[in-house]
């Protein structure tokens, strides 16, 4: 409510005092493990690459020791790099971080984190033999490093797996316009709405922000 209530000060971009690291409301969120709150700060606007007075955003203070030993490191940085997240790691810094996470057991978030489009959003082009996926979102969960192959994720209700060539993938980060599937406070709960195409979860976003009647129908989960 406090974030919602003066859009025009950017409240969802606020961070803490300067003896406080400047902290980004979603920088504290991430390594608390506050999912949700992460989400709908995103689905708000929160920049995911904002920085705390050190220089570092959310998803490089995953990848430390600290946030390996407390655990649940996977879904807050897929949610993350769906969302676009970059990192300034440079070369030896990264490669020491991604051997931090092999060694705390996180073998397939590294090879994720290691490739170009692990746990993206994108956009599936100019697949000749299925041409009906052209155009269809999904995440990239998985990195194949034997075959150079992503297995994906549909974004419909199905939620349909493939594997499919980085040829057939193009980075189509989250926006809060096109999230691709929405997380809304409603009654006391939090609930999922998943939709079969991008276009539908649009609509859906922006009827909400109008005030108007939902667009479309959406399959209702109980967001966890």
């Amino acid at each position: 409510r406090w974030i919602n209530a003066n859009r025009t000060e950017d409240r969802v971009n606020a961070t803490t005092s300067v003896d406080k690291m400047r902290m980004p409301i979603l920088f504290l969120a991430t390594p608390s493990n506050h999912l949700m709150l992460m989400t709908l700060l995103l689905q708000l606007g929160a920049d995911v690459d904002s920085r705390n007075s050190n220089g570092i955003t959310a998803i490089e203070i995953l990848f430390s020791d600290s946030m390996f030993e407390r655990g649940h490191i996977s879904l807050r940085a897929r949610l993350l790099l769906s969302w676009g997240a970059t990192s300034n790691f440079d070369r030896d810094e990264r490669k020491h971080r991604l051997s931090i996470a092999r060694e705390w057991g996180y073998h397939k978030l590294a090879d994720l984190f290691e490739s170009e489009l692990g746990g993206r959003r994108c956009e599936i082009v100019n697949h000749s033999s299925r041409p009906e996926l052209n155009g269809k979102t999904c995440v990239a969960d998985e990195y194949l490093p034997d075959s150079n192959q992503y297995k994906v994720t549909l974004e419909t209700k199905s939620k349909d797996v493939l594997v499919l060539n980085p040829a057939n993938l193009k980075r189509r980060d989250r926006t809060p316009d096109d999230c691709g599937y929405y997380i809304e406070f409603k009654n006391g709960r939090t609930i999922q709405h998943d939709f079969d195409s991008s276009q539908d979860c649009q609509a859906f976003v922006l009827a909400l922000e109008k005030g108007d009647a939902q667009p479309v129908v959406t399959e209702e989960t109980a967001a966890r």
